[in-house]
């Protein structure tokens, strides 16, 4: 009665298809049906950047604000981005992510060693970081935060298997939310108190 599966391509996209596989044969074989426990779970150890063969550079996994974990912070010198884990944290309900957060980098130097990491260049880092950078150099506190999926904790308590089931004007599939009709054409008017000037296609034939 045992089964062994195997999972073979890409780390991430092995992971996410067993994933998947595991929650489907739970939701076979009945292993959670009715069940009133909430099983709480905290992943933490997230890599800080991922490598990006397309653009043959570094990306940063949360946001190129996540602070370093400390003992890490060699790593990071090193230029062994790999292996640097970040200060960044999921909660996770029966399976589901309900939130997710980061403590941020508050240091100027290390701030500009991350950018430096993730292929911004000084120039670029003034241009688009610059005020920040220099209020890090003022001084500024240790922070970082959560936010929490309400939605999402709702779908649970109520036993249901879809957020869209528990919210207000959910969309459908193809991201239309039916009561407002939303997306919808924008009025000229609205445009011009905007400044936005649409370029419409020239029609052919």
């Amino acid at each position: 009665g045992d089964l062994i599966l195997f999972g073979a391509g890409k780390w991430e996209i092995a992971c996410e298809v067993l994933g998947r596989i595991r929650l489907r044969i739970a939701e076979i074989q009945k292993l959670t049906a009715n069940s009133q426990q909430l099983d709480w779970l905290w992943v933490t150890d997230f890599p800080l950047v991922q490598f990006d063969p397309t653009e043959n550079k570094w990306n940063a996994v949360h946001h190129p604000f996540t602070r370093p974990k400390t003992e890490d912070l060699p790593l990071l010198e090193e230029k062994r981005y790999g292996e640097v884990r970040a200060e960044a944290y999921d909660v996770v309900l029966n399976g589901v992510e309900i939130g997710g957060g980061s403590i941020r980098i508050h240091e100027q130097e290390l701030q500009a060693k991350m950018f430096s990491a993730l292929g911004i260049s000084a120039e670029e880092q003034q241009a688009k970081f610059g005020h920040m950078l220099r209020a890090f150099r003022l001084g500024a506190p240790p922070h970082g935060g959560i936010a929490l999926g309400l939605d999402r904790i709702i779908m649970l308590l109520c036993g249901e298997h879809s957020i869209r089931d528990v919210m207000a004007f959910p969309k459908n599939n193809r991201g239309q939310e039916l009561m407002t009709g939303a997306p919808a054409e924008v009025d000229e008017r609205q445009l011009r108190e905007l400044g936005i000037k649409l370029a419409r296609e020239a029609k052919t034939g």
